[in-house]
């Protein structure tokens, strides 16, 4: 497929000399680019190794990024569901990547935090992945690089600000089905 054709149309109904677009086209742009995007992930992820444990990673980042926190804490914070996080981490720390310890603060609560082994697996996702996405980006240029990282990070943002603050779900993050957030 022409890259070239796929770029435009993305721009079709926009003002091309000032790269603008209005809301309701962009909304649909996004809708159909993020469809696009979630599919090409998906197949990514099936043939990359380091994805057959992609809820162990999202955890390990969690956990290695901010620090030790309670499950519910850390359901919350990658919206996966308890349950989900419940397993993931007994298998985790099964194979020595989490640890448990009580929470000073709460004696009937635990802990989770990263091992030293859980630490070296993260870095590993982490540079597994970066490999891929450097490869993917050579051809790209510094600018478009740039710009790239500073629109996905506002995106992020602002769909993690709307997620948290949707009243009508009823429920707290965290707590509504299998859908996981890739913070790492």
């Amino acid at each position: 497929m022409d890259k070239g054709t796929v770029h435009d149309r993305a721009a079709a109904d926009g003002d091309p000399a000032k790269g603008s677009v209005s809301a309701e086209r962009a909304a649909a742009g996004l809708g159909i680019q993020l469809v696009r995007f979630s599919r090409l992930l998906t197949a990514y992820r099936q043939r990359a190794t380091f994805e057959s444990r992609s809820g162990e990673r999202v955890l390990l980042a969690k956990l290695v990024r901010d620090g030790e926190r309670r499950a519910t804490d850390l359901a919350a914070a990658t919206f996966l569901d308890l349950s989900t996080v419940s397993r993931q981490i007994r298998a985790m720390v099964d194979r020595g990547l989490v640890e448990r310890r009580q929470d000073p603060e709460d004696r009937r609560g635990t802990l989770l935090r990263a091992t030293d082994a859980g630490r070296a697996r993260f870095e590993e996702y982490r540079r597994q992945r970066d490999a891929g996405f450097e490869k993917l980006l050579e051809p790209w240029s510094a600018e478009d690089r740039y710009q790239l990282i500073r629109l996905l990070s506002r995106l992020n943002d602002d769909l993690e600000e709307f997620e948290y603050a949707r009243p009508e779900s009823g429920e707290a993050p965290g707590h509504g089905g299998e859908q996981g957030a890739t913070q790492e």
